[in-house]
């Protein structure tokens, strides 16, 4: 008797197509998971060169457990958002572009107040209504960079179905020290494309960027020893030095296989 033939789990995955775009976005996924899950296991061992200073810099601080503390959450959000990915491309969803707007321009205009009779008689005005989820407590907390508390996996898993793709590229760039001068230029262009298609902001990335360089400035100030170096704007040769590589050159295996999503940072 012939056995039916078992099926090769190769060949189902090579039948698939992974939808264009949901593809070129985790693949900027996965080299950034890669990227902060490699500084995890190199930063111990490099903070004491004085290049380290071009890293620490894009952090802000020297300080080693704040650095960590980032490149975890950074990890855990990145693993998040793989999964949702893959998630979507097993059923050959894609997904779809959305730009960025200034928060301001979202805001309805408040109305005019309203004229009404006192209780005199006289005219004034109004009072508004405020509207039912006027409560700053019934909106979701903005991502800040400075606080270093880690969400729990379903708090990550519900704010990377909820929040635009470029909000949470731009919060992993953030927690794991990602910038142009650190990045191979095709490997850069993919992530300006993110942030401009799927709702990121260039604007808070550069933003954060001059804030953690002043605080990082006022630690340097109280280590004279740390001013030869000059950290801002590293050259490639003083990045593959401090990181191994530039951000980008890692390879990317095949998109299908899950095991970026489920192994532990």
């Amino acid at each position: 008797m012939t056995r039916p033939a078992t099926p090769d789990p190769a060949q189902d995955r090579a039948g698939r197509t992974m939808p264009q775009r949901l593809a070129a976005l985790l693949h900027v996924v996965r080299v950034l998971l890669g990227h902060g899950r490699r500084l995890v296991e190199t930063v111990p061992e490099r903070a004491a060169n004085v290049e380290f200073a071009a890293l620490a810099g894009v952090f802000g601080t020297y300080t080693l457990p704040t650095i960590l503390a980032r490149l975890q959450r950074g990890i855990l959000r990145a693993m998040a958002l793989e999964r949702y990915l893959l998630a979507r491309a097993a059923k050959g969803r894609d997904i779809g572009f959305v730009y960025y707007k200034d928060p301001r321009e979202r805001m309805p205009a408040k109305p005019a107040a309203e004229p009404h009779e006192g209780p005199q008689g006289e005219l004034t005005a109004k009072p508004r209504a405020e509207p039912p989820d006027g409560d700053p407590k019934s909106r979701p907390p903005a991502f800040d960079p400075d606080d270093l508390r880690i969400p729990t996996p379903e708090e990550l898993d519900a704010e990377v179905r909820r929040r635009p793709f470029g909000r949470t590229i731009l919060s992993i760039c953030m927690d794991l020290a990602v910038i142009a001068g650190f990045c191979t230029g095709p490997f850069w262009n993919q992530i300006s494309d993110t942030l401009m298609n799927y709702g990121g902001s260039f604007a808070t990335l550069f933003k954060m960027r001059e804030h953690r360089e002043t605080s990082f400035q006022k630690e340097r100030d109280k280590k004279p020893d740390t001013w030869s170096f000059a950290w801002r704007h590293p050259p490639p040769d003083t990045v593959r030095q401090v990181l191994g590589y530039m951000v980008g050159e890692a390879p990317i295996s095949d998109p299908f296989d899950p095991l970026l999503a489920t192994a532990p940072p």
